[in-house]
């Protein structure tokens, strides 16, 4: 009985020195024939939505066959559809549990998922074969896997999971071990340490076994040179990234356990006077002997990998864009006629007196499009040495980010740069709701003092809103787009007694006759003059459907590389070339404090 699969390839092959220096050996996964993992988007875990589908994995003498089928979501119809046109043919490994040798040949481990890729590290894994069908004469030993087990490494990261095998001399010692160390110790460490609040064995038992190796080595090596150590040399072995003690092939006496234990005693009675047993170690380092107690504590581990963007507040950008009006054509005409005169109406007639035309105004705009873009650039040395995420994807999602926070901010309020900025986003090609004309944006200014309480505006605020209500002529119920200070205010209003007037945000909206209230972070401090006043924005109500963009074909937001071989960088763009503008009329208010 044959399955049909999407596609066939390889996700790994044997042999082939990956991009972060390892080589992964022949039947280094043998233990994951047969098993079918999660087939994920750029080895991203943020979301279920990044998983596409599953793979079957088949070990080969070559390496990993894989053959993926993707769900039935949106995001794995997409994929599908990149990889059956050639756009993506990338593949790579997430997977733990190594074991590798000093010189980073992998030997084993676990595949946790496969992922569709840009580039892989490896250079033998990619998609060869489309719309396949594979034989199912094999039992499957497990089906999709959902562990517990944290998926923190590529095959192209390193993981404090890993297990480093080094190859040592056949004529080494092997007789001493952490574990014959910790029992030849323990008896007398724990007399030594009677009245510590903290036995030595306790410190030891907290310690990492890295930690307890290099500990173990680091004191007896500086026994040793103390001339404490008798006639027993520390043995070695070598590997074929040259010499590497090895710390366990030592043989001691009683006597040098307990020394040990004594320095251990005095080291931890200390760490209360140095705040922490790190400082306590480094205090008596000089006294000891011991050089590089360093080793002994571990690197900071990164908690958001890859970082962590440090941003506005941008939840209003996909509110608003995700509402306005699309066109395929980017030169948008506008054209009205205004019957709202008298000489518009339709009138009584009287016998033999003559009838006399309507008369009404037509009115009209156009609006031009213009390109927005963000344009960055790294260099290639970084691409590559940048092992512990995918550097490129991180800066195209940040990219896209700002671009549509740009085009978000343009046509509600205006970009905020100066007009004379060669940076500035054109207000006649996108143009702001906020500083559009009257026919389109009606203007409602409030008069308060200029230091008038948070309260009274909050209250002018309110009123203002509910009676400029009726000069809404846009489509269905509106949002009203405000800061989070004005927000605030107004759920802070109480009657007399104390009690809220508006015990949640779904009231207040009702109150202010508005489908939902949307805070937007740069809207705070905006402020226009005009004849010879100050008003201060303090909210805009506007259905966005009544705002269009239009682009023309190819001039959608596209996202485009390039290599520069001069300066080794790789450089990435992306932009749009669109309009905007209310095409609606009165289809906006613009609320504001006018001092």
């Amino acid at each position: 009985m044959k399955q049909k699969y999407d596609f066939e390839g390889w996700a790994t092959r044997n042999d082939l020195k990956c991009s972060d220096g390892r080589t992964i050996r022949r039947d280094a996964f043998k233990d994951d024939d047969g098993k079918i993992v999660p087939l994920v988007w750029m080895h991203q875990h943020d979301s279920p939505e990044n998983v596409v589908g599953n793979a079957l994995l088949r070990n080969r003498p070559e390496g990993v066959r894989v053959y993926g089928s993707f769900n039935d979501s949106e995001e794995g119809q997409r994929a599908k559809i990149n990889v059956m046109h050639g756009d993506i043919t990338g593949l790579s490994i997430y997977a733990n549990k190594l074991k590798q040798t000093n010189n980073k040949d992998v030997l084993h481990g676990t595949i946790r998922e496969v992922s569709l890729v840009l580039a892989g590290a490896n250079p033998g894994a990619y998609i060869d074969v489309v719309g396949v069908e594979h034989s199912g004469d094999d039992t499957l030993e497990e089906g999709i896997i959902y562990t517990d087990d944290p998926i923190e490494l590529s095959h192209s990261e390193s993981d404090q999971e890993e297990e480093v095998v080094e190859h040592k001399d056949e004529t080494a010692s092997a007789e001493a071990t952490p574990e014959s160390k910790a029992d030849d110790h323990k008896e007398g460490e724990k007399k030594m340490a009677e009245g510590n609040e903290k036995t030595v064995q306790d410190v030891i038992d907290s310690m990492s076994e890295e930690q307890k190796k290099v500990m173990y080595f680091l004191i007896g090596n500086a026994l040793e040179n103390n001339g404490k150590s008798g006639d027993k040399e520390v043995e070695h072995s070598e590997g074929e990234d040259g010499m590497k003690w090895n710390a366990f092939d030592v043989e001691e006496s009683n006597d040098q356990a307990l020394m040990h234990a004594e320095q251990m005693k005095t080291i931890i009675a200390d760490g209360k006077k140095y705040g922490s047993l790190k400082e306590s170690f480094l205090a008596h380092a000089e006294d000891y002997g011991i050089e590089n107690i360093e080793y002994l504590f571990p690197d900071a581990k990164s908690l958001n990998n890859p970082p962590e963007f440090i941003k506005r507040e941008t939840g209003w950008v996909q509110d608003f864009m995700g509402k306005t009006h699309h066109t395929p054509f980017s030169r948008i005409k506008s054209m009205f006629a205004d019957i709202t005169e008298d000489e518009a109406r339709a009138k009584g007639y009287i016998k033999g007196n003559l009838k006399k035309e309507e008369v009404f105004s037509l009115l009209k705009r156009t609006t031009t499009p213009t390109t927005i873009y963000k344009k960055q650039k790294l260099d290639r040395d970084d691409v590559i040495d940048i092992t512990d995420f995918d550097v490129i994807a991180w800066l195209k999602t940040e990219m896209r980010w700002m671009l549509d926070e740009e085009i978000a901010r343009a046509a509600l309020i205006g970009d905020g740069r100066l007009a004379s900025d060669d940076d500035k986003i054109s207000e006649s090609n996108i143009r702001p709701i906020y500083k559009d004309e009257a026919l389109f944006s009606v203007k409602v200014p409030i008069a308060v003092a200029a230091n008038a309480d948070d309260d009274t505006k909050a209250k002018a605020f309110i009123k203002a809103c509910i009676k400029a209500r009726k000069n809404y002529k846009g489509t269905g119920n509106p949002t009203l787009y405000t800061t989070e200070d004005m927000l605030t205010n107004m759920l802070l209003l109480t009657d007399e007694t104390g009690r809220d007037l508006y015990e949640s945000e779904a009231k207040l909206a009702t109150k202010l006759r508005v489908s939902k209230i949307v805070t937007v972070e740069v809207m705070e401090g905006v402020s226009r003059t005009a004849d010879s006043k100050t008003f201060d924005l303090a909210g805009i109500i506007v259905n966005p459907t009544d705002y269009n963009f239009g682009a023309d074909k190819g001039g959608a937001v596209n996202m485009f590389d390039d290599f520069d071989i001069d300066y080794n960088q790789q450089k990435y763009l992306i932009e749009t070339r669109c309009s905007g503008a209310l095409v609606k009329p009165f289809s906006a208010l613009v609320v504001e404090f006018e001092h």
